[in-house]
């Protein structure tokens, strides 16, 4: 369970029950008074070496911005929701770009506004929309912390059209499974080879703990997919993932199979990730492998064309080897 070692909270979060439950819940712990979450200087002027230590505290605010972004992939639109940034430690993560603004925990209290918005977006729609409320964060490592996840689906639920998705790398699912969700949620579990996971996906939930949340969740009336994501073509690539594959066709249930879908996100990364992560984990692999990628604008890199391409046939045929049933919604 995290605890923080420190928080940074605007002033107005007490204006807010969210704000209230929070400051009583966390009274032990030490407290800075802020301005705006956005710009906090002492954070800023951390040294890379810091990150971890960083991560420790925990950033409450108000969310100012409720701009919804159109999207085409599981949803139609990415939605600002009660968190952004995570207390784990994924080396590729894009918010390490701007770590020193948004890759630690930063929790929103003003919940109540951000659902109306959804709510009056959904009913408003000549059709069913599908809204992404987990798109810079994980709400249900978040949720340990709120206890927003049951909030929002009871809140969600009795809306009269609309669905609520969100990805995940946690297994922490135990306060979902007796919620009354009439069928408007889907999960997505994102996966890795176990390699990967222990190497680079630092403070996340191990492998079988993820696929035994995502039969829980199944069990619990939700819609599930499963995220292979990111694809990092490490050495032995090709046999560890297509171990992974095998092992989650063996350990879902046939009642998971019946109707999952599977995303498939390649790797994308960037010299402000080698820099930081060269300092923060000295002693990790390093992703950048300048024989396989190639630049994409703004220091940012992606595996050459040709390398992703022969990437992605293999893992289709592997998908079609072990679940020719389901659907890959999109590979990326």
């Amino acid at each position: 369970m995290f605890k923080p070692k420190a928080i940074f909270f605007e002033k107005n979060i007490q204006e807010y029950e969210l704000g209230k439950q929070l400051l009583e819940k966390y009274k032990e712990v030490p407290k800075i008074e802020i301005e705006n979450h956005n710009n906090i200087e002492e954070m800023r002027n951390k040294s890379n070496k810091e990150f971890i230590d960083m991560k420790r505290n925990l950033i409450i605010g108000v969310r100012k911005t409720h701009k919804f972004v159109e999207n085409h992939k599981t949803s139609d639109y990415l939605v600002p929701y009660t968190s952004s940034g995570c207390t784990a430690a994924c080396m590729y993560c894009y918010l390490v770009c701007n770590y020193n603004k948004c890759s630690y925990l930063r929790i929103f209290v003003n919940r109540e506004e951000m659902m109306e918005k959804i709510i009056r977006t959904s009913e408003k729609s000549e059709k069913e929309l599908t809204f992404e409320i987990g798109s810079n964060s994980d709400l249900i490592l978040e949720n340990t912390i709120t206890g927003n996840l049951p909030w929002t689906i009871e809140n969600f639920k009795n809306s009269k059209k609309g669905k609520l998705t969100f990805p995940t790398k946690f297994d922490m699912v135990e306060d979902l499974l007796n919620i009354d969700h009439q069928g408007k949620v889907i999960i997505r579990m994102s996966v890795n080879p176990e390699l990967i996971i222990n190497k680079v996906e630092f403070g996340t939930s191990r492998l079988r703990k993820r696929i035994e949340a995502i039969n829980k969740l199944k069990e619990a009336g939700y819609k599930v997919g499963i995220l292979i994501a990111p694809v990092i073509l490490v050495d032995n690539w090709k046999t560890l993932y297509t171990e992974l594959i095998k092992q989650l066709s063996m350990q879902l249930t046939e009642n998971v199979k019946r109707d999952l879908f599977f995303e498939i996100i390649f790797m994308t990364y960037s010299y402000v990730h080698t820099k930081i992560n060269e300092q923060a984990f000295p002693d990790a692999i390093n992703l950048y492998d300048k024989e396989m990628m190639t630049g994409r604008g703004k220091g940012k890199y992606m595996y050459k064309k040709d390398i992703r391409n022969e990437a992605e046939i293999f893992l289709r045929q592997q998908m079609n080897k072990y679940f020719p049933k389901n659907e890959i919604k999109y590979v990326v």
